[in-house]
């Protein structure tokens, strides 16, 4: 499968957990983009281009800045003998590192989210489409917040899930430290071909009516809550579908069961919801929310 391939390619290169890769190749053949937040010097960018090199995908890393212009990502078209020629930004790769995109302003965000959601850029009235498969990461530092326009959450509503690589632990960190060249003689174990097929695959994978109904009613129990200004969107709860979909997919199954649903909710709701000041304030927080709505409403039962 192709979470094994991929696992074995990158253990004891990239440190990693689990679930972790598990959720960011979901999120890649769902479809959908990755927001990693996490501290300085977690291994992002080496998670990103070691990801990129195994799946034999073209890779490009973007450090937003305030200064940085919509242009500097998307590409330009430049003027020369005599007539204009279309000049790619860093944005036309299959796999784009965003880094620290809440220093960019918000008109360089909004052709980012742009480009994210159409996959294409437009300019001067031309449409030049993105290379297939388009997956961004995009990270932000959640304790720095000098200098930064942060997403609000209409924007962050256009990643499918939010994730946090973290500390690893003292084996793991003993391995890295070891590892001089991570990149060294890592080789792709798939292609584009390959991806973009299990992206089809997806879309097949069977989600029952009573899991449906069950993602329903966790969207109702977190909108019901006084805690909540604003609940998951229609766009989310389809996110998390197709992300459970892809978690089966790469468990080797043609069906969705509850643990799907629940690790899809976990990876793609907190990031999306916008809590009363007061209920901050009080010490809520988006992921114990979708906690307590998980532990509340029971999943349906698996059928043999």
């Amino acid at each position: 499968m192709l979470h094994e391939r991929v696992r074995k390619a990158l253990e004891g290169r990239v440190l990693l957990r689990e679930e972790t890769l598990q959720l960011a190749l979901g999120t890649l053949l769902s479809g959908g983009h990755l927001l990693l937040e996490d501290v300085p010097g977690t291994g992002k960018t080496t998670f990103a281009k070691a990801l990129a090199r195994v799946l034999g995908l073209t890779f490009s890393r973007i450090q937003m800045t305030p200064d940085l212009l919509p242009q500097d990502l998307t590409g330009v078209y430049l003027y020369r003998e005599g007539s204009l020629v279309w000049q790619e930004g860093p944005v036309f790769a299959q796999v784009l590192l965003v880094d620290e995109l809440n220093r960019a302003t918000p008109r360089t965000q909004s052709a980012l989210l742009d480009a994210m959601g159409e996959s294409q850029v437009t300019l001067e009235g031309k449409t030049h489409p993105l290379p297939e498969p388009f997956f961004v990461l995009a990270t932000q530092n959640p304790v720095e917040e000098e200098g930064t326009y942060p997403l609000p959450v209409a924007q962050r509503d256009r990643f499918t899930a939010r994730l946090s690589l973290g500390y690893p632990d003292e084996k793991a960190l003993l391995q890295a430290l070891k590892e001089r060249e991570p990149l060294s003689g890592l080789e792709a174990v798939t292609g584009p071909e390959e991806l973009l097929a299990l992206r089809k695959e997806v879309r097949r994978v069977r989600v029952s009516e009573e899991l449906l109904d069950y993602l329903l009613s966790l969207s109702a129990w977190l909108r019901r809550r006084e805690e909540v200004r604003l609940g998951p969107s229609p766009r989310a709860l389809l996110q998390v579908e197709r992300l459970a979909q892809a978690l089966a997919l790469l468990e080797g199954r043609p069906f969705a069961i509850p643990e799907d649903v629940k690790r899809a909710f976990r990876a793609a709701i907190p990031h999306r919801l916008l809590l009363r000041l007061e209920a901050e304030l009080s010490g809520a927080s988006p992921e114990g929310l979708v906690a307590e709505a998980l532990k509340a409403v029971p999943a349906p039962v698996e059928r043999a």
